[in-house]
């Protein structure tokens, strides 16, 4: 994904997350309010901070112009010009400048008390995505939280780690490579799946995995939609008409499917216990394609 796309989504992000403050009552049953205490990420590029550059990967953001709008202004591991989402999440909260990736071998236990990235770029919830790129699947992520888990207890206590993870945010933002490398662009899971009956494959590997993080004491959820596919400049060069550059309608309306049973998860989520924010990447980012005026940007 390109820098400028992956920054619109971000934005989107950022944006959505106007609901955070929904998140901050506690989990405890006395019902009084709380901070958030540490912010976990999961899922790709759109959140990953770096870690795909400690695995052996080609998968990496490690040339111009990434990075050029970040404060050290060198790339960094983000796909992306400057901060990501999870970045601007963590520096709200005061509790990080910016979003380390967990491989990072800088991060130390302390630094988990407030939390740290698992995403991987070119990653998702299908096993079966950024398998021969030697990227971190969604499942993989999940057994590095556990390990790290491990370390914050070992740190401060199991009393004390069970407070942090009933109090942070666990953010997830995944879904776009699973649909690109395995049902668009290399349809391998065509002929398994209808593209509903993949969405819902997805879905429920995405159910599966907070209520994984549920049963560690996890009870704050914030879960990032899918944003305009079709939009995407490889799906535009890919799938247009001869000599038209236009965004791929279908493609965008699955998008908008997958969202909409995305919010019926976060619902039925809700009613089991957890508190969970959805956040609308598509509209707004659909909105700063079709209007980049509006944005301050001019797109020629």
């Amino acid at each position: 994904m390109e820098p400028k796309a992956t920054t619109i989504i971000i934005f989107s992000i950022v944006t959505s997350l106007s609901s955070l403050p929904s998140l901050m009552a506690a989990a405890s049953s006395s019902n009084k309010t709380t901070y958030i205490t540490a912010v976990f990420g999961f899922g790709d590029s759109t959140i990953d901070t770096g870690n795909n550059n400690y695995l052996p990967t080609n998968n990496r953001a490690v040339h111009p112009p990434y990075g050029i709008d970040f404060p050290t202004h060198i790339p960094n591991g983000r796909v992306s010009n400057g901060k990501l989402a999870i970045d601007f999440i963590a520096s709200s909260l005061a509790h990080k400048i910016y979003m380390l990736p967990y491989l990072d071998p800088k991060l130390t236990d302390h630094d988990l008390l407030t939390g740290a990235c698992f995403a991987s770029a070119g990653s998702g919830l299908d096993p079966l995505t950024g398998m021969f790129d030697n990227v971190l699947n969604v499942s993989t992520q999940l057994d590095l939280f556990d390990e790290a888990l491990r370390r914050i207890e070992r740190l401060v206590g199991d009393g004390k780690a069970r407070f942090i993870v009933e109090n942070a945010l666990f953010f997830f933002s995944v879904g776009t490579n699973d649909l690109l490398n395995n049902f668009y662009n290399v349809p391998i899971r065509t002929s398994e799946f209808t593209i509903s009956g993949y969405q819902d494959f997805l879905l429920h590997k995405l159910e599966y995995a907070i209520k994984r993080l549920y049963s560690k004491g996890a009870r704050r959820f914030a879960l990032s939609s899918l944003g305009p596919i079709g939009c995407l400049p490889l799906q535009v060069s890919l799938f247009s008409k001869k000599l038209e550059r236009r965004c791929v309608e279908q493609q965008n309306n699955d998008s908008i499917a997958y969202n909409r049973k995305l919010r019926l998860l976060a619902s039925r989520l809700e009613t089991q216990g957890a508190r969970v924010v959805y956040c609308d990447a598509y509209n707004l980012t659909l909105d700063f394609i079709n209007n980049p005026a509006k944005y301050g940007e001019k797109f020629d």
